[in-house]
């Protein structure tokens, strides 16, 4: 179940059917849960996409449900659904990581927005952190003396200075930078530091 969609999480039959066909014009895939618990019951920590939650439902309420969820680990993006009294809350949820909140009667193509950006939002979070694996594994490769070279190279040191440091040939230094720059995939020492700079993937 690695497809993002929509999940949609209200006790009223009637909504559920109303979002997930307004979703399913908008080439939006969505799956409907009767209940918090019902979700909570399926949730697996790897699913894509976002959560539509609704806070007045009977039982497991919204909050309770999203609560829930921030104690399991849940990345996935959460937008509520209000009425007017419950605004209050929602924002407090906001606070608490929520992605957004709209307020009944909503528009329809405000909703579909909403929903389509946390579900941009998740895949990039993926593909971020799928770029974070790969450098990991990458530098994984990387022998203790590379590492010594990769940070000097990084500081912007002169393959001179690193060859006194470390007390090592000049030549040595050459060997070991290229083979850094060949493990890590770049072709040199600006590509290593644009690589390696912190937010990289946001920018992406």
């Amino acid at each position: 179940m690695n497809t993002p969609l929509a999940h949609i999480v209200d006790d009223d039959e009637a909504i559920r059917d109303a979002l997930a066909w307004l979703f399913r014009t908008r080439a939006v895939e969505c799956r409907a849960w009767e209940s918090g618990e019902a979700f909570l019951d399926a949730w697996q920590p790897d699913w894509r996409g976002c959560i539509v939650l609704d806070i007045r439902m009977h039982g497991m309420n919204g909050l309770e449900c999203f609560d829930a969820l921030n104690a399991r680990g849940n990345a996935l993006p959460v937008i509520f659904l209000t009425g007017h009294g419950d605004v209050p809350m929602a924002v407090g949820a906001l606070k608490a990581g929520a992605f957004d909140f709209l307020e009944k009667p909503f528009k329809d193509n405000d909703l579909v927005d909403v929903v389509l950006r946390a579900i941009d939002s998740d895949t990039r979070r993926h593909a971020s952190q799928a770029t974070q694996a790969d450098i990991a594994g990458r530098m994984g490769l990387l022998t203790p003396r590379e590492h010594e070279v990769m940070q000097r190279v990084l500081a912007g040191k002169f393959n001179k200075v690193i060859a006194d440091e470390l007390n090592i040939s000049m030549r040595t230094v050459e060997v070991h930078r290229s083979r850094v720059f060949e493990k890590m995939g770049v072709r040199s020492a600006v590509e290593l530091a644009q690589l390696l700079a912190p937010g990289r993937e946001g920018r992406d």
